[in-house]
């Protein structure tokens, strides 16, 4: 779903707020389940990130690996904060992986897009806690109604 969310055609103000939903999932299941998720998933992602969009065959492959390994090292810290306190660092680990994707952008020979492109790392990192809790949902086991009190 997050896939999609960010393969949606947008243009303007919108596509400059929109934050990348990819990116937000992988860092929240590496916190949540680093045994299952990691760069691997990360770097396949990216792939198909790359492959959306039709950009540089890696660009969000690299981005996605580095903010995964951002996430990863910090996970055991990261899960023990609740979702309002991870919002600030997972800010930071968003606007890492977006300059990494600026950065390569750059050597590719494109322009620099401008600062607003950063923009989509402080909408990310507000969206994070309804994010965390929206993922959190399924995890959650059922009450069984037969089940003895």
């Amino acid at each position: 779903m997050a896939l999609l969310l960010n393969l949606l055609p947008l243009r303007g103000a919108l596509l400059t707020f929109w934050p990348d939903f990819t990116a937000l999932t992988i860092l929240y299941w590496c916190i949540n389940q680093p045994q299952r998720v990691g760069m691997s998933t990360a770097f396949g992602m990216g792939l198909l990130m790359d492959i959306g969009n039709a950009s540089t065959f890696g660009q969000h492959a690299l981005a996605y690996s580095i903010m995964a390994f951002g996430a990863l090292l910090f996970h055991r810290r990261l899960y023990n904060f609740g979702p309002l306190k991870q919002a600030p660092q997972m800010g930071l680990i968003l606007l890492m992986g977006q300059s990494v994707m600026l950065l390569t952008w750059l050597l590719d020979g494109a322009d620099f897009p401008g600062w607003n492109f950063f923009l989509a790392s402080a909408t990310g990192t507000v969206l994070w806690p309804l994010l965390s809790s929206l993922l959190k949902i399924p995890q959650r086991p059922r009450s069984d109604s037969n089940a003895l009190s």
